[in-house]
């Protein structure tokens, strides 16, 4: 079944064993209403790692019960977060996510060389599902939230996690975009330069799974019109289902823009960890996270 919008998620999660999940310092309402939303829609269950009295706190506040969740007590954020990623290691979790805990601490947990979850050589990157009003189908996009310039190796990388991504929400055979500023081939741009290496390794079959072409500007990519007008025939133009772009200012502008002008929805993930890891906004909506716990559940093991 293809995934056409994001709350379909939940439907064939439903069908499928609960994950575990393990929230690091989930001490705010956001992170405890989406996850208790996710229990009762029986996609997970979870532990919340925390102040216990802060969670029972917010909980009441909330009308929610605390006794849904394995309370694991510690009001250090930064211990919070290793002591979530700790879990993980045990094999008592199959989802890691971030509570209030700041990003950097979040991500120096996961990435610790001797108690973290990042096998050697991966490549950790975030993947984002947009959900556009005025696309006609979901976007799978990164990276907009940890690689500031990713390298070519780093870009293949993260171009087989938009692959991979892509098929966990049921598409076959995704139309990848390698994003520049540009569709024609220009030697002194290195997005250009890097998107004509992964399209053809991608004609070679060095990258499976999908139909990958760059570089391409973002509107011939996105819009049939435009591809017609500049005479771009490929399969992927005009229909992308993932784009790839060449650093975080582009991935990062067009995700807020794409939020905040377009009022798109979203989930968001870290992949290349030992599993997959929801990395929101403190102050994303609640069904924000619900989303990103879906698609992170949808893809772990």
């Amino acid at each position: 079944m293809r995934v056409e919008k994001l709350d379909q998620l939940f439907d064939i999660l439903r069908s499928k064993p609960r994950k575990r999940l393990v929230a690091a310092y989930a001490n705010d309402h956001h992170t405890i209403e989406a996850v208790s939303m996710a229990i009762d829609m029986d996609i997970v269950e979870a532990t919340l790692v925390g102040d216990e009295a802060t969670i029972k706190s917010v909980c009441a506040e909330h009308n929610i019960d605390p006794s849904k969740f394995l309370i694991v007590q510690e009001a250090d954020e930064m211990k919070a977060a290793r002591k979530a990623v700790e879990l993980i290691n045990k094999g008592e979790g199959d989802v890691l996510m971030k509570g209030l805990v700041s990003t950097d601490k979040y991500m120096r947990a996961i990435l610790d060389k001797e108690n973290g979850l990042l096998p050697p050589k991966a490549v950790l990157s975030h993947v984002t599902v947009v959900q556009v009003p005025t696309y006609h189908k979901l976007l799978v996009v990164g990276d907009v939230a940890i690689i500031p310039a990713p390298d070519l190796k780093q870009k293949i990388a993260i171009t087989n996690y938009l692959i991979q991504t892509a098929h966990s929400l049921g598409i076959e055979k995704p139309k990848v975009a390698l994003n520049a500023a540009t569709e024609q081939m220009s030697a002194g741009m290195q997005a250009c330069v890097d998107a004509a290496i992964i399209a053809k390794m991608a004609d070679r079959g060095q990258i499976k799974g999908a139909i990958v072409d760059g570089p391409l500007a973002l509107d011939v990519a996105i819009d049939k019109e435009s591809a017609q007008i500049k005479k771009l025939t490929g399969e992927v133009a005009g229909d992308a289902d993932c784009i790839l772009f060449p650093n975080i200012e582009s991935g990062n502008v067009f995700f807020k823009a794409c939020t905040k002008l377009a009022k798109a929805e979203l989930g968001a993930m870290v992949m290349g960890a030992k599993v997959p890891c929801v990395l929101t906004s403190r102050g994303d909506s609640v069904k924000s996270k619900m989303y990103s716990i879906a698609l992170a559940a949808n893809a772990a093991k």
